[in-house]
């Protein structure tokens, strides 16, 4: 294991003991994989979507229709209610500064 003193702006310093060939190795050779190209990185990213995607367990029609429904009624609810709270909030700023 190579241990590495404090990180300075633009190099690692060496711990006591250190060669400067323990200090040049930044990555393990083990992990060594070419890089990709930038399409094939493309590519695997839009194979993981496909496969991510199957696994997805979709709403039914009829789940779906009411979901819908809920969150439409739920709009509707609120917006009701900011309005609401507009309009009382105009009122009182006119009768206020009117």
């Amino acid at each position: 294991m190579i241990k590495f003193g404090r990180l300075t702006r633009f190099h690692r310093t060496k711990k006591a003991g250190m060669t400067d060939t323990d200090v040049s190795h930044e990555r393990p050779e083990g992990n060594a994989r070419p890089r990709k190209g930038f399409f094939a990185r493309i590519a695997l990213f839009i194979r993981q979507i496909m496969v991510e995607l199957r696994k997805v367990i979709w709403p039914t029609r009829k789940e779906l229709i009411a979901y819908t429904t809920v969150v439409i009624i739920f709009v509707a609810i609120i917006s009701t209610i900011i309005a609401g709270f507009d309009y009382v909030f105009t009122k009182g700023v006119l009768f206020v500064f009117g």
